[in-house]
């Protein structure tokens, strides 16, 4: 299965034994907005719904920090996710959030993960069959395991700014990421971390809402100067969004891409760390 699957190809794959489906809609800045009651009221046959904004870290006051990896596992068993199924996640979110679930199944050893191009945008603009209220879930083993060679702290990014080993690429708005706009959390200085480049998010998409590909996705990493050969670490405000770059840099072959959990949030709020604006 590759990384990225169509909406025929879900179409007709619907139904088999070892596919689960996943809606990971998650809205990080909209409290009007409630992803459950939206999935409960129309989600794609076989969906279950995967609650990003609970499937957090409770011991730390950061938000949305990577769960310990027996609570990870726990939670995806739960939801009938285990060990050999094909997963394939959706969002209805400007924020792309599905690129977040994918990431934390990654980092967590699921191996065949792929996400839907164009999202429940696509699939319901085509006219496809929606289900409502809640799927029947049944239980799968999922291995307990976490890949920390994904994952950066904030002490490794503190070192990458001496050594300059990891090239930063920020998710934010432009406004954000120059300072332009304050950030809507109270602590949180505006601006980004130095040498870091900017790649807001919704530059890999095209006008429909699908993914940008092949010579198209990279001229947007050309334009912002990064060497998808070297390492890359994506930030964001909260570690949602860097999770989108970090996807679109694996479709262009990228492989030594790693994501700044604690992201702004983190580091704007530390008085010790060094800011840039402009």
């Amino acid at each position: 299965m590759d990384a990225l699957v169509s909406t025929d190809w879900l179409a007709e794959e619907l139904g088999a034994n070892d596919l689960r489906i996943v809606d990971a809609t998650y809205f990080a800045t909209d409290p009007t907005r409630d992803p459950a009651a939206e999935y409960e009221a129309g989600h794609i046959p076989g969906a279950v719904f995967m609650d990003l904004a609970d499937l957090v870290d409770t011991a730390t006051d950061l938000p949305g920090m990577l769960p310990p990896a027996e609570k990870f596992a726990s939670r995806m068993q739960a939801l009938g996710l285990g060990d050999g199924s094909r997963i394939v996640i959706y969002d209805n979110s400007p924020h792309h959030t599905a690129a977040r679930a994918w990431w934390m199944l990654k980092t967590h050893g699921a191996h065949d993960v792929a996400i839907l191009d164009g999202g429940l945008a696509k699939w319901k603009a085509e006219g496809r069959v929606l289900k409502k209220g809640k799927e029947t879930l049944r239980h799968r083993h999922f291995t307990v395991w976490k890949d920390e060679k994904a994952v950066r702290d904030l002490a490794q990014m503190k070192a990458n700014q001496a050594s300059g080993a990891e090239q930063v690429v920020d998710a934010r708005s432009a406004a954000r990421f120059s300072g332009a706009e304050a950030d809507p959390r109270p602590g949180v200085a505006p601006g980004h971390i130095p040498g870091s480049v900017n790649i807001p998010q919704d530059s890999l998409f095209e006008a429909d809402g699908t993914w940008k590909r092949g010579d198209t996705l990279k001229s947007v990493f050309d334009a912002a100067g990064v060497d998808l050969a070297k390492p890359i670490v994506t930030t964001c405000g909260s570690g949602v969004t860097a999770a989108v770059v970090l996807f679109g840099a694996h479709l262009l072959g990228a492989s030594q891409v790693a994501l700044y959990d604690g992201s702004w949030s983190e580091w704007g709020a530390d008085a010790a760390t060094e800011k840039a604006v402009a």
